[in-house]
């Protein structure tokens, strides 16, 4: 691996794109009389919608180049690897929600909480729509993973194991020489936007205490799952924890689990305690089925606007059913921002009874802090991978030898 100082590094240009992105979007909110900030401004939305396809469109390659050659290096053991994948991804996000439920009965009734979401600014529309559609959406190329990966397994099909090996190695340069390089100029747009329309300014402090307590929340319950793998793995988590830095700040700049894919892959890869082959197989995977930040954050913010909207707090048994179906939810919601809340949608109106306005409300406040979610989404897929791990070993699942990015 190439040696690099940190001010070449992936988290060093993260923090740049942030940095120059924010103050970018505060000037040029502040000098809108302008018509040249208009044209700017033109440029920016334009820009970032081109970057956004692009990086959409590689989304499902990412998750065939990785997921079906993984499944069938794991050989016979392929099934029960996925199986055990789905299970704890989905325990993982029931347990977030349970977790949000109680934090919200013992928190919320102290609340007093304060709503005004006006005033903020428009950006224009996009100048030109370069649309670059995906060749297939992302469960469809999960669940194609999936099913070619198995299906190459028990037939014990050396051609197309051999052609889905040359596949991932063509994903690989992809990722390393077109999606790494374009992410800082990615975020960097998205926090410029933010910070024109007083998002960040505006936006931000309108549930502040909520939002405080859900990323409280999320640091929990990411220490809870890292503490709970290493015991069953015997394994230092903090060897896995201290290399998701790029992959967090990635997953608040995108918001998407499925963006942030190519960098997780890197720092997963970086991790010593995790096998190589088991983080080809789960981190893609556990993108697209594992949002425990996004469940933990939805329940909260239902139980919230709940109270404030209609006077009182879901009764238990109707929280119950929500997170257990939610948990269902999350594991086929895309991961994409605000994935998780547009699949619920119907459970939210079904079950807890929202109408549009809550509903509106519930999309608006998810926004203000989805990237956050997302974070706590991508780095619990590290304690999941952690878990793998040491069910690989422990069944005596033969470790398979993989290339992994190197930037």
């Amino acid at each position: 691996m190439k040696k690099t100082s940190f001010f070449t590094s992936l988290p060093f240009k993260l923090l740049v794109g942030v940095i120059v992105g924010i103050i970018a979007g505060l000037i040029l909110s502040s000098t809108d009389s302008y018509s040249i900030t208009m044209g700017i401004l033109n440029v920016v939305v334009t820009l970032k919608y081109i970057l956004g396809q692009l990086i959409n469109f590689c989304v499902p390659l990412i998750i065939i180049g990785f997921i079906a050659p993984s499944i069938t290096k794991l050989g016979n053991s392929a099934s029960r690897m996925l199986g055990v994948a789905l299970v704890i991804a989905y325990v993982s996000s029931i347990g977030a929600a349970l977790f949000s439920v109680a934090a919200g009965y013992t928190l919320i009734p102290h609340l007093s909480i304060v709503t005004n979401v006006d005033g903020l600014k428009e950006l224009p529309e996009v100048v030109f729509e370069l649309s670059i559609p995906q060749i297939m959406s992302v469960m469809s190329a999960l669940v194609f993973s999936i099913m070619v990966g198995l299906a190459a397994t028990w037939n014990q099909a050396k051609l197309i194991t051999g052609l889905l090996d040359e596949f991932q190695k063509i994903v690989l340069s992809i990722v390393s020489k077109i999606i790494i390089p374009v992410l800082p100029f990615f975020i960097g747009l998205t926090f410029c936007g933010l910070a024109y329309e007083g998002s960040i300014t505006k936006q931000l402090p309108v549930f502040l205490k909520v939002i405080v307590i859900v990323l409280i929340g999320h640091f929990i319950w990411m220490t809870l799952l890292y503490v709970l793998a290493g015991i069953y793995s015997h394994e230092n988590p903090w060897e896995v924890v201290r290399n998701y830095g790029p992959a967090y700040l990635t997953a608040v700049g995108t918001m998407s689990s499925a963006a942030t894919l190519a960098v997780a892959l890197q720092c997963a890869g970086k991790a010593k305690p995790l096998r190589k082959d088991m983080v080809q197989f789960g981190i893609p995977l556990f993108a697209n089925i594992h949002l425990c930040g996004s469940v933990l954050t939805e329940v909260f913010f239902c139980m919230t606007i709940s109270k404030m909207l209609y006077g009182s707090i879901p009764a238990p048994g109707t929280m119950v059913l929500f997170c257990l179906l939610l948990g269902i939810f999350a594991l086929g919601a895309p991961g994409v921002p605000g994935g998780t809340v547009m699949a619920s949608l119907g459970i939210i109106t079904g079950v807890l009874g929202f109408n549009e306005t809550g509903t509106a409300l519930m999309l608006t406040i998810f926004a203000l802090q989805d990237s956050f979610g997302t974070a706590c989404n991508v780095t619990g897929d590290g304690a999941l991978t952690l878990i793998l791990t040491g069910y690989a070993k422990k069944h005596n699942i033969k470790e398979q030898h993989l290339d992994m990015i190197d930037l």
